[in-house]
């Protein structure tokens, strides 16, 4: 059944789609026709049937209430250091599917693009309608927070927020460290809010290492092989869908 996030929260049973985008999404390219049945999620993050009572008007009227909820037990926010070339639009495609929560970008010390405020602004948008697709394809109840930070300062500034913040260290995998990772996975706790850092194809500096180890980060290794910087956040929110989702052992 085709899903559909939209904005607000329901106030009756009777609901008018607004949104051109998703008009043109649900009336014109997947044809609904009254009687039709979708699912629609509101801002909280609960699942609602819906029925199309009239698709000259855009009108549904909402059936019931949906138990379901896909999301992942822990919150996952993926920071990655500005990559190049449409790198960000895989991760945020990709990370969306597995159930990130929030989905960040910065300037790290060794990222080749640079963007300004008004890039910025319009990779952004950008990015939201992909995590909207995403999200409607991977049925989650509720989409990735998009934030790109134009300044390092400004994201260091975020990592209050977290109770662990985790580096995925090209430099500790080589040095051979793999119980890190293994560790914060059994130790995790439902609802821990949680902020994996990752370099973009330069890696991350010594410098950066050092100042983020400040502000109370802490280095793992992602195995003994060397993944790319599209490739990592994957791999760490596949081991938690599994470590928390999937091992009942």
């Amino acid at each position: 059944m085709q899903q559909y996030f939209i904005k607000g929260l329901p106030l009756t049973t009777r609901l008018i789609i607004e949104d051109k985008e998703t008009i043109k999404h649900m009336f014109s390219v997947m044809r609904l026709t009254t009687n039709d049945k979708v699912t629609l999620v509101f801002d909280d993050g609960i699942k609602r049937l819906a029925q199309v009572t009239n698709r000259e008007t855009y009108e549904l009227e909402i059936l019931e209430e949906l138990a379901e909820n896909v999301e992942l037990p822990v919150d996952v926010t993926i920071a990655s250091g500005f990559p190049k070339g449409d790198k960000l639009e895989w991760i945020a495609q990709k990370t969306t599917e597995l159930g990130a929560s929030s989905i960040w970008s910065f300037p790290a010390d060794w990222s080749v693009v640079k963007w300004d405020a008004k890039k910025l602004a319009k990779k952004k948008e950008k990015l939201e309608k992909i995590v909207t697709g995403a999200g409607e394809q991977s049925k989650r109840n509720r989409l990735p927070e998009v934030q790109l930070f134009a300044s390092q300062s400004d994201f260091l500034a975020q990592f209050s927020r977290f109770d662990k913040v985790l580096i995925a260290y090209e430099e500790s995998a080589k040095a051979g460290e793999k119980s890190q990772l293994a560790k914060t996975l059994s130790t995790l706790k439902k609802g821990e809010k949680l902020l994996f850092i990752f370099g973009p194809e330069g890696g991350l500096s010594s410098a950066e290492i050092k100042t983020f180890e400040k502000e109370g980060a802490i280095t793992l290794g992602l195995g003994p092989r060397i993944l790319r910087t599209e490739t990592a956040p994957l791999y760490v929110l596949s081991a938690i869908s599994y470590a928390l989702e999937l091992d009942e052992g």
